[in-house]
């Protein structure tokens, strides 16, 4: 007899590890709205189910919350039932042997702390406080609401211009979205249920490429009101597209010299071309919306002449501060602004960093923008410093990559300690002290701490601080308008407390955000700041969606957009990536598995026809 033997997994465990992936997926597509206290209860028989029965708590103590939950779930419950309980999950994370048992027991304590309301809800009246609004994935994770299933079903047909026509209902810029959106659309998506997330952006993308010109429709009947929109960044475009489409008269007032804020001025040219946003531009420009360029309000205009001039006011000003470091050498020659690199090749002046060595320090997406642009600007090195790990950075895992891929090296945990200069006050190089991952904090998010190894250092001649971006609200505070940690206070409705005809929206109430968040806030805008000056206007299509088909569920691998070769690419700053081809986007569009008609979504009617 053997005294060891080989371990081969059996038809049985293969099936059940199949069977993880399977949950897996499932999970990654459960939507937004769905019961918490039926999902927690289901995660806790899970689970259960993994306890080896060493421990009690583990054994016994789970399966007792278990219980206490379907007790809730089913309405024979009391409140006291609330703190049981949480008396019982305390008592199993204080006890149990291993993580099955502790990290069940927190979970329950989170939801708890997270949904108490419910669990009243529950008990008292019967009903979950919880619902689905919109019970198509992607349209509820889109900010804007866009009708998603509705455009890449018409894009299967080939209906193209349609599909545009269906997205401008919701999104004046689809052809700004679909190169440079971060598509949390795709982030539910049902088909990851079968296999992959459908991918929605580029199909968007081969829809714009194809579509043609596509003209907007005849505003309505003028309504005599004039609206003042401060800032010409996306949600400012966005909201004095729908506000003249409703008829009223609409003028932008825009402190840099063309409209497009942080599309123009944050975002490269080989990431989002400056012929398409103009292109973009003059199309919401063609409702008739007039434009005052190189005006600071505060400074050429008072924001009390507006509200005088005009009959509302909505500021959407975006996020285009600067933000430093406080370390030696800060002032020193050779530290830039991210900002205001961005801010000149917006301008198309590009400098020369020919020779140079580069180190930028951050790790979000203005961060990768303006290292891949100084590849392009002839660095002969890049450098990017970042206090986390690299799994840990706020940017886009494909900026990450494709940084990495034109030649930028990462140094992950890493903090800046001083730069070093010479007797001419010209940076020769920084110092960067390592770190080390710490504990987790309450945001989910690993913190760091100074680890026992010297310090490094990174010879360079230029420093790039890309830490994120500030708002410019101090003019408009004085004013009056309410300010909170250096970002306006505006409801959800887009409006001011106690200030009336004035709202606000974009980067400049949520801080730097999405390109689709600050079009989402100018589209509420436009509707609240329509019925503040007494009307109802609806914003509809009369594009009719293709039925259905039932060959989309077969399994079938995802198709990724290509970009340009890295040797060809980085020696310009032209658009980096590839269009789908026409049988790419066919087969692509058919993976849709159309949640707007099968499922709870045909009970709610599929999708919003009009707002």
């Amino acid at each position: 007899m053997s005294r060891l033997s080989i371990v081969t997994r059996n038809k049985a465990q293969t099936t059940v590890e199949t069977l993880y992936k399977d949950l897996e997926r499932r999970i990654v597509a459960s939507p937004p709205g769905l019961c918490p206290i039926d999902l927690a209860s289901s995660f806790l028989k899970l689970c259960h189910a993994q306890t080896c029965g060493k421990c009690v708590p583990c054994r016994i103590g789970l399966g007792q919350l278990e219980k206490l939950l379907e007790k809730v779930l089913d309405g024979t419950a009391d409140l006291e039932a609330v703190d049981l309980i949480r008396r019982t999950a305390e008592t199993v994370y204080h006890s149990a042997d291993c993580a099955i048992g502790f990290e069940a027991a927190l979970m329950v304590l989170k939801g708890i702390e997270g949904f108490r309301d419910d669990y009243e809800s529950h008990i008292l009246r019967k009903r979950c406080t919880f619902e689905l609004e919109q019970p198509v994935p992607c349209v509820s994770l889109c900010p804007a609401g866009v009708d998603i299933p509705g455009y890449v079903a018409l894009v299967a047909e080939g209906r193209y211009a349609d599909a545009v026509r269906l997205i401008r209902k919701d999104n004046p810029m689809p052809a700004v979205c679909a190169l440079i959106c971060e598509h949390p659309c795709e982030t539910r998506c049902r088909r990851n249920m079968v296999d992959d997330a459908v991918n929605i952006r580029g199909l968007k993308f081969y829809a714009v490429e194809h579509a043609g010109e596509v003209p907007v429709g005849p505003n309505s009947p003028a309504t005599g009101k004039r609206i003042a929109v401060v800032g010409g960044g996306p949600s400012g475009l966005s909201a004095a597209y729908y506000l003249a489409q409703m008829g009223h008269e609409v003028e932008i007032f825009e402190q840099r010299a063309r409209l497009g804020g942080m599309l123009r001025y944050g975002i490269p040219n080989y990431r989002l071309p400056r012929e398409r946003l103009d292109r973009e531009i003059a199309t919401i420009l063609s409702t008739g919306v007039g434009v005052h360029t190189g005006v600071v309000v505060g400074k050429d205009v008072s924001l009390e002449q507006l509200r005088e001039e005009f009959d509302a006011v909505y500021i959407a000003i975006g996020a285009q501060g600067e933000k430093t470091i406080n370390i030696e050498g800060i002032d020193a020659e050779g530290v830039v602004s991210a900002v205001r690199l961005l801010r000149k090749i917006g301008d198309d002046e590009y400098p020369d960093f020919s020779g140079k060595n580069v180190v930028v320090v951050g790790g979000g997406n203005v961060a990768m923008d303006v290292a891949r642009s100084a590849v392009r600007l002839k660095a002969d090195k890049v450098s990017v410093v970042y206090r986390r790990r690299r799994v840990d950075m706020t940017a886009i895992d494909q900026e990450i990559e494709a940084a990495m891929s034109e030649g930028c090296e990462v140094y992950d945990l890493y903090t800046p300690q001083r730069i070093e200069v010479d007797e001419n006050n010209r940076v020769r190089a920084l110092r960067i002290q390592p770190q080390i991952i710490s504990k987790i904090r309450g945001d989910n998010r690993p913190g760091v701490a100074k680890a026992v190894r010297e310090a490094l250092r990174i010879p360079c001649d230029l420093v790039i601080v890309a830490i994120g971006q500030g708002i410019e609200s101090k003019e408009f505070e004085k004013n009056g308008i309410p300010v909170k940690e250096g970002s306006i206070a505006s409801l959800s409705c887009a409006g001011i407390e106690g200030v009336s005809g004035i709202y606000a929206g974009g980067d400049c109430v949520s801080g730097p955000a999405t390109v689709i968040r600050a079009i989402a806030a100018g589209k509420v805008a436009a509707a609240n700041i329509d019925e503040y000056l007494g009307f109802n206007h609806i914003i509809e299509t009369d594009v009719e969606i293709p039925q259905p088909s039932l060959a989309d569920r077969i399994p079938c691998g995802r198709v990724n957009l290509r970009e340009r070769d890295v040797a060809s690419r980085i020696g310009d700053f032209d658009e980096v990536e590839c269009c789908m081809t026409e049988e790419e986007a066919s087969q692509e569009s058919r993976r849709c598995l159309r949640c707007d008609h099968f499922g709870f979504g045909v009970f709610k009617g599929g999708r919003t026809l009009r707002w």
